[in-house]
């Protein structure tokens, strides 16, 4: 499920998730909590359109085709100096190669089960975001004098994963993005048809052609029709 509800996180925590049979999602033990929370973070909505034209048309109507998955982005700073994090007695501070190792074996594992790399949650104060490693980069800045790295800076998105369940719901059968069979009825013209079907008649050729027929002004009754998805 993408989006976002209540929760209690004061730092920002990702944890792997496994994805189960009838499609939703669970919670695992593997997880990261950030050591300073991002000072911002972009969440990104989109939809898809259909701008399709007809033979004469002198412009086109935005048609809806579908919901894009959301997105998430943001930067962590990941520091080994032990400025952020006090030196733990008889450990000292977590280095930043061992911290993005923890970080790469949430989001960015390949399991082996699955074939793929984890679903994550992302939580971090009313923020529940569901998704999958997008792409994710570091850039070292700060170095001990043998080189290895003292602070890094990692970019992160993700993007959204919506449950089986969460789709029904939002699914509306009567689409135009589905494919639609028709029986014709004594009254019904393809123009009529098409607006039933896309919310727009000016398909009524297109659908003529897919479905052979040479004179639209005159259907059988008792005959189907093929409305295919828009595209």
């Amino acid at each position: 499920m993408a989006g976002f509800s209540t929760g209690l996180k004061k730092k920002l925590t990702i944890t792997s998730c496994k994805l189960n049979d009838d499609g939703s999602i669970s919670p695992q033990s593997d997880k990261f909590e950030v050591m300073l929370n991002p000072s911002n973070y972009n969440h990104n909505h989109a939809i898809c359109y259909n701008h399709k034209k007809t033979l004469g048309q002198l412009a086109s109507s935005a048609k809806f085709s579908g919901i894009q998955a959301e997105k998430v982005n943001f930067d962590l700073l990941i520091d080994g100096t032990g400025v952020v994090n006090l030196p733990i007695p008889g450990i000292g501070s977590p280095d930043v190669k061992t911290q993005l190792e923890q970080l790469y074996g949430v989001v960015y594992k390949y399991d082996g089960d699955d074939h793929e790399p984890n679903h994550v949650k992302l939580l971090w104060g009313s923020m529940i975001f569901y998704g999958r490693l997008e792409s994710m980069s570091v850039d070292y800045t700060l170095f001990k004098p043998s080189g290895e790295p003292l602070r890094a800076k990692v970019k992160l998105a993700f993007t959204g994963f919506m449950s089986k369940e969460e789709q029904a719901k939002r699914a509306n059968r009567s689409s135009p993005d589905l494919t639609h069979l028709i029986e014709v009825k004594a009254g019904d013209t393809l123009p009529l048809l098409c607006y039933q079907v896309y919310k727009d008649s000016r398909y009524y050729l297109d659908v003529a052609k897919v479905n052979g027929i040479t004179n639209f002004r005159s259907l059988s009754p008792g005959s189907k029709l093929y409305f295919p998805p828009l595209s």
